[in-house]
């Protein structure tokens, strides 16, 4: 579980995103850090017992910076509202599909998958999505997956308006294949973030997108 002061201090930072709030406030940052990062490290120890290959992970190297960076944005607000974490064994910087635990009042959400990939290895996925359907249909609509995330993400910016060259227009597959991510969400209430459960609905939630992953991943491997 989270602390409510974690949640609370995100919605304060919401009302004043700036620096001179923040070092006034930078105790109960470090405070609100620490307890997400004890969640993180938590999950890592309980998901990594099935799956070894994550348990040398550290929470340290899977939260995202809260710093924005505002080069190229025309938002100046200097820090983010939420506190990410990506689990992967390759780091966050991976090409390989991995998982995300996204904590920010109102708008958490748990998932994961390959978002935004170079062209080179969406090509990878779309080929064998093409190949495979039949196998990636039969993993979507595993009754553990679809309990928890419904289907892959659709948002217009994950997704083509038409199929990409090399794709007849009748593919069964073409609704997939138009995605420019692979991604499953799923939402989270603010009871759910501080509910003693959490570790394990997290977990769980990692379970239920396993095959997916491990589709994808096995694509950006041949």
């Amino acid at each position: 579980m989270l602390q409510p002061a974690t949640l609370n201090f995100l919605k304060a930072l919401k009302k004043n995103n700036s620096k001179e709030w923040f070092d006034k406030n930078r105790k109960t940052y470090e405070a609100a850090k620490a307890d997400f990062a004890a969640f993180v490290q938590a999950v890592i120890n309980q998901f990594s017992k099935k799956n070894p290959e994550f348990s040398s992970l550290l929470a340290k190297n899977c939260m995202f910076r809260i710093n924005r960076d505002v080069r190229f944005s025309k938002d100046k607000s200097p820090y983010k509202t939420n506190m990410g974490a990506y689990f992967n064994p390759g780091g966050k910087k991976s090409i390989l599909a991995g998982y995300y635990f996204h904590c920010e009042p109102g708008q958490a959400f748990i998932g994961g998958g390959l978002w935004m990939p170079m062209p080179p290895e969406l090509s990878k996925v779309r080929q064998e999505v093409d190949y495979n359907y039949a196998d990636f249909k039969k993993i979507l609509a595993n009754k553990k997956f679809k309990s928890m995330y419904g289907d892959l993400s659709r948002a217009d910016e994950y997704t083509l308006t038409r199929l990409p060259k090399g794709y007849d227009a009748d593919n069964p597959a073409g609704e997939y294949l138009k995605l420019k991510s692979f991604v499953a969400l799923s939402s989270l209430k603010d009871t759910d973030l501080t509910s003693n459960d959490l570790v394990k609905k997290t977990v769980a939630a990692f379970e239920a997108l396993q095959p997916v992953i491990q589709f994808i991943n096995h694509a950006l491997a041949e």
